[in-house]
């Protein structure tokens, strides 16, 4: 059973939602295919779930009438430890840091501080975005990119690095300028324009790097204050931060991560310095009430953290791409009219969490995990809930081999080797944020991350897509080229080499 929530903050009255509350705790629905019956899933309790996927802890926040209806947490902080996840616990949010990020910009915009159409590099200060660079005649020429406010909201700035794998505790920090630029104490490679600006989505953390850069340089304030100042603090998300590392005060407070298989994170957890894309700690409740602001703004009432006009703008879509939802500035966005919703998704190191809201209902959810493991759990919780409270035109999730997943379970979901009948074998690898493919005796060959489970091959015509089985596990390798898919099945008794 899980422990409610402490009182923190105005709730519902959670006995009104008693019954719906033990149906989801104890009637959790199974992931099904693509294209099978929903009400043929297996059900079992939210326990044995989290005991069969060996995720520590889970917390929960459930929006019902335009209010916090209830919020609960299950297991425990640390996998081997007695102290119990409560509704106070904070976890990272990682990627849902985004849409909190973005919100701050938009204040800043509504202020007249930034517009969204103006050319980031007249305002950054500290750091510029590098020129793109070719050869003619004369010689190397440099061409200025034009990149907005509205491209770094929207992944559509052509920017790099997806997501960031943060540094264990007790690493040397590297600056922001550092990560920028892919210095030495960075882990992780230079932010450049590498496609287009504005033609069409690619997920960048890198572009909201830029943005923290950006916010820090127009107002002469370190990001964490500022995100209080404009977001935090005004929608009533008093237990989070954006402090990296966090404080030993919130630190008391916060779960400890974990890998796959229950394998606790060295330190507890690892820092995020990029901030924007990465860097909230946040309890379920605290996201409930940034959706709750939201929607809030969408009504138009007044002392909403945003005009209604820019919601709207937020939640209109700025792109699509194949195989995954429309993004707004921040969100991404399905449904229409009426049942509309805005989510986002997180995966740090050793944490997994889910947001998904109506825009003009007052319906929703959060749910957070302390574990790599935690994405099935997460995913049932959503549909079990959407199930419990009649979640309109609400599509759940399935297992499907375009299924994503979050940039920091990406390892442990897809390194091993992989074989067929042909005697064909190849070995995927990681080192870092970055994987590698070696086909046979052929020298390793760097993998770019598309935004669901495929890659391209770089160096070679060729690209490649993981396929997650019933089972929620990867379960083979499609490698497409020359239009033909050649699939080689996970092999679970080879293991994995890394390569040379």
């Amino acid at each position: 059973m899980g422990t409610s929530d402490n009182g923190q903050s105005p709730l519902g009255d959670e006995s009104l939602h008693r019954e719906r509350i033990e149906y989801i705790e104890q009637r959790l629905a199974s992931l099904v295919a693509e294209g099978a019956d929903p009400h043929a899933a297996a059900r079992s309790s939210l326990a044995e779930r989290m005991a069969e996927l060996g995720v520590p802890g889970v917390s929960v926040a459930v929006i019902e009438g335009g209010q916090i209806a209830w919020a609960r947490g299950y297991g425990v902080v640390e996998a081997g430890q007695s102290e119990r996840v409560t509704p106070a616990t904070l976890f990272q949010c990682a990627s849902i840091s985004k849409p909190v990020a973005a919100v701050t910009a938009l204040r800043l915009v509504e202020s007249g501080v930034l517009s969204l159409d103006e050319d980031v590099n007249e305002r950054l200060t500290s750091w510029k975005i590098p020129p793109i660079t070719y050869w003619n005649d004369q010689g190397r020429v440099e061409a200025p990119p034009r990149i907005t406010v509205r491209q770094l909201l929207s992944h559509t700035a052509g920017l790099t690095v997806h997501g960031f794998p943060g540094y264990p505790v007790g690493t040397p920090l590297p600056r922001l300028t550092e990560i920028l630029n892919g210095e030495p104490r960075a882990n992780t490679p230079p932010i450049r324009v590498d496609t287009l600006p504005g033609v069409q989505m690619r997920y960048s953390g890198g572009g909201y790097t830029v943005l923290t850069q950006l916010l820090q340089d127009v107002t002469g304030q370190a990001f964490p204050a500022l995100a209080r100042e404009l977001t935090l603090d005004p929608l009533g998300m008093n237990a989070s931060s954006f402090e990296q590392p966090l404080p030993p005060q919130r630190a008391r407070l916060a779960a400890r991560a974990h890998r796959t298989q229950r394998q606790p994170v060295p330190g507890g957890w690892h820092i995020y310095p990029e901030l924007a894309p990465d860097g909230l700690w946040a309890p379920p409740s605290d996201l409930a009430r940034f959706a709750l602001g939201l929607q809030a703004a969408l009504r138009g009432e007044p002392g909403a953290i945003l005009s209604a006009a820019t919601v709207r703008e937020m939640m209109t879509a700025q792109a699509t791409e194949q195989g995954v939802d429309a993004v707004g500035l921040g969100v991404f966005l399905s449904g229409e009219g009426e049942t509309a919703r805005f989510a986002h998704s997180g995966g740090n190191a050793g944490f997994s969490c889910q947001l998904v809201a109506y825009q003009r209902r007052g319906q929703g959810a959060v749910v957070m995990t302390n574990s790599d493991d935690g994405w099935f759990v997460i995913l049932e919780l959503c549909n079990t809930i959407a199930e419990a409270y009649g979640w309109p035109d609400y599509q759940p999730f399935r297992l499907s081999g375009a299924w994503e997943i979050p940039d920091d379970a990406m390892a442990a979901a897809i390194v091993g080797t992989y074989a067929d009948s042909a005697g064909r074998r190849c070995v995927i690898e990681a080192d870092g944020d970055a994987f590698w493919l070696k086909l046979g005796e052929q020298p390793p060959l760097p993998l770019e991350h598309d935004v669901t489970t495929s890659f391209t091959v770089e160096g070679v015509a060729a690209s490649v897509r993981f396929v997650v089985g019933a089972s929620g596990a990867v379960s083979a390798l499609m490698l497409r080229q020359n239009g033909r898919d050649i699939t080689l099945s996970r092999q679970a008794d080879m293991p994995a080499e890394r390569p040379r």
